[in-house]
């Protein structure tokens, strides 16, 4: 059995997404024996975020600094606004680096079900943001998700009047797949979304 300390390590990392308790364990029991290496620098990292941890006043990214690292990069496009719906979307997008401009953070998606509504979401911060000028494009990145273009199209028709020219992310068949696996959904979006070739 082991100690209170090292089950409430256990516990907290087991809470993360991807790992489970025997994950978890596993993983304790790996710093466990590079304590003097792995250990420390785990710890000391996690104390150097906590510390200076802060969300963008500009996009909601989540950084250390704020303006963040994006919106203060002066190589990044200003002229076009990638609008996600959380942290973890702005991340995945930029990893891929095939969008050179700027972010905004909503913090979730429109949702009856969940009781979430225009005003629980930084969509005003939006609006200001494109009113004020200097937005070309607004590509609206939601998830292909009931919820992720319900809130595409209300932010669409916000958008209506203002000076820009809005877009979204297209949905449809994945590269490599086969259509025996995909589901009826995206076989549908994909025929729907169908262009002419050449």
């Amino acid at each position: 059995m082991a100690s209170q300390e090292i089950e409430r390590l256990t516990a907290a990392l087991a809470r993360l997404p991807g790992l489970g308790p025997r994950s978890a364990r596993r993983a304790v029991l790996w710093l466990i024996k590079r304590r003097e290496g792995a250990l420390v620098e785990l710890v000391e990292a996690l104390g150097a975020v906590r510390a200076a941890l802060v969300e963008c006043g500009t996009c909601g990214n989540v950084d250390t600094t704020d303006p963040c690292g994006i919106c203060a990069d002066p190589r990044r496009d200003a002229r076009a606004l990638c609008v996600v719906e959380e942290v973890a979307d702005l991340w995945a997008l930029d990893r891929a680096r095939l969008f050179t401009g700027r972010y905004h953070v909503l913090g979730g998606r429109l949702s009856a079900l969940d009781g979430v509504r225009p005003e629980d979401l930084t969509i005003d911060r939006l609006l200001a943001r494109v009113a004020a000028g200097g937005i070309d494009e607004v590509l609206l990145a939601m998830n292909a998700t009931l919820e992720g273009q319900t809130t595409a199209h209300y932010i669409a028709e916000r958008l209506e009047g203002l000076p820009v020219r809005v877009t979204q992310l297209a949905h449809g068949l994945p590269v490599g797949g086969e259509l025996d696996y995909l589901d009826e959904g995206t076989l549908a979006q994909a025929i729907r979304a169908r262009r002419p070739l050449g």
